[in-house]
């Protein structure tokens, strides 16, 4: 592709030094750097044209502090910014030096003809970029070990450099960038648009116009003199050559003269091993998730975290800085864990006595051989027993009769034929399938497969299921009608397939390539691959939202099966058990547990829409022994217990164990179900998506937990001991409500509750920041995992939660924990349920009341004299105000996590003077 640019672009000049009062930007880092062009061989001889670079170089000041760099970092800028895009790091990598941490020299280039660097009036192809970074590394002798970090264009050009020094190269980053262009897809709009016949050079050269839209890119809008300080080197049409010259160089095509040396570096980066680091804003509108996902097939070792929020100037939306060197220190540290990891169990042991080692917890040990989550289905596949019903099918009436021979045949045709359309091992599949039988085979035939199977609640919302979705970037998409209309009007990735045939019109509409019959049809009398390997990743799971952006937590096929194995030893669930799972996660697991599995007449985006009756119908489908219901649905089943008739309780009667899990089950609560299941033993399991069974507790043991509690004592909710193969321990909270203490087990310490356990999650997705911090202050070499939930031992062992860390107040008197608050407040009569919030600065915040009453009040409103003294008295914490409101707002798939967060930011705009809305 060739470019007319106005003639203004090829006046050469001389570079200079950026002004002096830019804010963030120290005038002592720049240097001017003459270097001599190469002959066009890497390291060649410098005998061409002399070439001025400006940079922001920390290295002289390292020197007077007489530090020795422990290596260098090498930024390159995209286009249309310059160094001034690395101004923070290059400050906190020297003030890091000056407080005695680890010292890295960071060097920040301005590309030739950008920023404030020489105007060289020739024409600069990928192939020369790259080129030209090599002539400046070799002109000022840099010697490795060397971290490449590159934004936009500026990180195609620095992968060029990498792959060219792999003596030098011990680490790559990058933030938004790109290093391949699918043919399927067109380059991004802003990019089409600039490269418009007669267009390129008016919107990038003769007038500002390409420079200010990347300006307004950034989330929240830049300040006026940070978009000044990027504005400063591109003045005039004379000095904006270069991003005429860089969008005239995008290879749009394979004739595109760049696109050879952009194959090249795609190449080759699949062979680089060097520890790799990706920060990526998600709402770039330029380099989306698409390129993130094809630069993590490329290296798939990479340590990825995606800023919700953030887009393309993700340098100037977040704090990136931090986490570039907090990185590098891992990777510094990252050979003493390995050798830490690779000790003898009993060596680990010995080092931590207290704690000891549970099997499979080293991060080096080989896991224990499980049953694989298809081995029933492959043992029953010659059974006509009945594997699962579903209530309510999406086709015909009454209930749907699954056998195992039927299930298990049904997946392995359906894992062939999806292996017969491409699906392979490791790509990532989006279930968008209520529960039942279609959702069970598709997901097991997944598994079978060895590819990851993608499960997001439709709780989360349109918004919410486009963000998971989008962030896990599936290679293909299995859905029912109302998904995959989602999946094309908000364009989700991934190749679609339907669950039912629709017309051929309707197909097209919605980007179909198969339905599943088609699947099944091309799976009939097909081998199965190879099985994938215990430790391959099996799934990635979604949690709620209830605690912010919902986060996809990843699962081994070995952490899936050890969920099975615990489920199975604590309730001896197994073949011939009936299982009612009013909770979608439980239903899934039915057939690894070789249990007859029903998912009760419900919506299951709703769990208040389950009914007594409904449960009562499931029960005796199925001759159910085990119930699970999640607390939402526990409340209205006992509200609507009136409707059972004889035949209904009859079949109540048969279950044997009850459990209720995802959100605190108040003891009258449990009660109340209780006495409909009147043979069953009921169970209120503490976990979290991240880890689904950590403690457990009886009705009988609540009652015991309350007789013993201490009345000054933090309170909360109990939720007993920690199940056979969990380790729970506390991390003491500090005066400002964080969780710094060490691992302990001593009773009557609040702090964060830190677990692990075989079944434990292995990480989250694409949330390296997220993950490191929820492994902090763990035992090294070991998988534990900070809850965020808050809470204590009692000198029994048990384990009360006190509620989520961000909730904590941090009042002038000490930390005060939310829920044995609202437990509190709830005993008043007229209250039907409670938060807790802290308003004000960390240290002096003042506790605020936030009351649902019963009946519901019809607005928003402070409390009368009479509710709010009677609020008051309940606590011994002092009450700065009372607010009624008519609903306190929850998540949707519990229907009962409260975000505090949110209702604390409401209140202090109420209390300030701001209007009694709702929140």
């Amino acid at each position: 592709m060739t470019s007319r640019l106005p003639r203004a672009a090829t006046v050469p000049a001389p570079a200079t030094l950026p002004p002096s009062d830019l804010p963030g930007l120290d005038p002592a880092f720049s240097r001017l750097i003459d270097v001599h062009e190469s002959d066009g061989v890497i390291g060649g001889a410098q005998d061409g044209a002399p070439r001025t670079w400006h940079v922001l170089d920390n290295g002289p000041r390292l020197a007077q502090l007489g530090v020795t760099p422990v290596g260098t970092i090498l930024c390159v800028h995209g286009n249309p910014t310059w160094s001034y895009l690395w101004r923070s790091l290059v400050s906190q990598a020297t003030d890091a030096a000056l407080d005695g941490k680890p010292a890295w020299r960071v060097i920040a280039v301005d590309q030739l003809d950008m920023g404030f660097s020489e105007r060289t009036g020739v024409a600069r192809p990928l192939a020369r970029r790259v080129r030209d970074l090599d002539d400046f590394t070799t002109a000022i002798g840099l010697d490795g070990p060397v971290v490449t970090l590159g934004h936009d264009w500026g990180g195609v050009v620095s992968m060029g450099w990498a792959v060219n020094h792999p003596d030098l190269l011990s680490g790559v980053m990058m933030l938004n960038t790109a290093i391949h262009q699918p043919e399927s897809s067109p380059i991004p709009a802003p990019l089409r648009l600039a490269l418009g016949p007669g267009i390129l050079g008016r919107a990038t050269v003769a007038t500002p116009a390409f420079l200010e839209t990347t300006l307004a890119l950034a989330h929240p809008p830049l300040a006026s003199d940070v978009k000044n300080a990027y504005r400063a080197p591109y003045r005039t049409a004379e000095r904006r050559g270069g991003i005429g010259g860089f969008v005239a160089d995008i290879p749009v095509d394979a004739a595109h003269e760049s696109t050879p040396e952009l194959d090249r570096i795609a190449s080759e980066l699949t062979r680089l091993t060097v520890p790799t680091l990706m920060l990526w804003g998600p709402r770039d509108p330029i380099f989306g998730d698409r390129y993130l996902d094809d630069l993590v097939d490329r290296m798939p070792h990479a340590d990825v975290h995606r800023f919700e929020g953030a887009g393309h100037l993700i340098a100037e939306d977040v704090d990136y800085a931090s986490s570039v060197l907090t990185w590098l220190a891992d990777q510094a540290g990252l050979e003493s864990l390995e050798a830490l990891a690779s000790l003898e169990s009993f060596d680990a042991a010995a080092e931590h006595p207290e704690v000891g080692v549970a099997p499979g917890l080293l991060l080096g040990d080989a896991a224990p051989a499980r049953n694989r989550l298809w081995h029933y289905l492959d043992e029953l596949r010659d059974s006509d027993e009945t594997a699962l019903i579903e209530m309510v099918p999406a086709q015909g009436a009454g209930p749907r009769v699954v056998s195992w021979k039927l299930l298990s045949k049904r997946v392995n045709q359906i894992a062939a034929g999806l292996n017969r359309i491409g699906v392979k091992k490791g790509d990532r599949v989006s279930l968008l399938i209520q529960p039942g039988a279609d959702l069970t085979a598709v997901l097991y035939a997944c598994l079978r497969l060895g590819a990851i199977v993608v499960i997001a609640d439709a709780g989360l919302g349109l918004r919410g299921l486009t963000r998971a979705v989008r962030g896990a970037w599936p290679d293909h998409v299995i859905g029912q009608l109302p998904g995959l209309v989602a999946a094309r009007a908000l364009g989700w990735p991934g190749q679609k397939i339907s669950t039912v045939r629709y017309p051929a019109s309707t197909g097209a509409a919605l980007g179909l390539s198969h339905a599943l019959a088609d699947i099944v049809e091309l799976g009939v009398d097909q081998a199965l691959p190879e099985e994938p390997a215990a430790t391959d990743v099996a799934a990635v799971l979604f949690t709620s939202g209830s605690t912010g952006p919902a986060k996809g937590v990843v699962y081994t096929h070995d952490q899936l099966s050890a969920i099975v194995e615990a489920l199975s030893g604590q309730y001896g669930v197994g073949v011939g058990t009936g299982l009612v799972a009013g909770f979608a996660p439980f239903a899934l697991l039915g057939p690894a547990l070789g249990a007859r599995s029903v998912t009760p007449d419900m919506n299951v985006t709703s769990p208040k829409t389950l009914t007594a009756s409904a449960v009562a119908a499931a029960v005796a489908a199925v001759e159910a022994t085990v119930v699970f219901l999640s607390p939402a649905a526990v409340a209205n089943v006992v509200a609507t217990s009136a409707a059972l008739t004889d035949l209904d309780r009859s079949a109540l009667a048969g279950v044997q164990d009850f459990l209720s899990a995802g959100a605190p089950v108040s003891e009258p609560l449990l009660t109340a179900i209780a006495a409909l299941m009147p043979n069953a033993s009921a169970h209120t399991p503490y976990g979290m998506t991240e880890g689904l069974l950590m403690t457990d507790i009886t009705l009988e043991g609540i009652r015991e937990a309350a007789l013993a509690v201490d009345a000054d004592g933090p309170g909360g909710v109990c939720v007993g001991l920690p199940t056979a193969t969990t380790r729970v321990r506390i991390s003491a909270l500090n005066a400002s409500a964080e969780a710094t203490g060490e691992l302990s087990t001593e009773p009557g310490i609040t702090g964060e509750i830190v677990v692990s356990a075989p079944h434990l999650k292995d990480h989250y997705d694409r949330l390296w920041r997220t993950d490191r911090a929820s492994r902090i202050g763990a035992i090294a070499g070991e998988r534990w995992h900070r809850t965020g939930d808050v809470g204590h031992f009692d000198a029994a062992g048990r384990l009360w939660v006190e509620g989520r860390l961000p909730h904590v107040i941090a009042a002038p008197t000490g930390v005060v924990t939310p829920v044995g608050l609202e437990l509190s407040f709830e005993k008043i009569p007229t209250v039907s349920r409670a938060a807790a919030v802290g308003i004000g600065p960390a240290g002096t915040q003042a506790i605020v009341a936030i009351i649902e009453t019963q009946p519901p009040a019809r607005r928003v409103s402070l409390a009368s004299p009479e509710l709010a003294a009677s609020v008051r008295a309940s606590v011994s914490q002092p009450v700065a105000a009372v607010i009624v409101l008519p609903h306190l707002p929850t998540d949707i798939r519990h229907n009962s996590k409260i975000d505090r967060t949110k209702l604390s930011l409401w209140a202090a705009r109420i209390l300030g003077g701001g209007r009694m809305v709702r929140p």
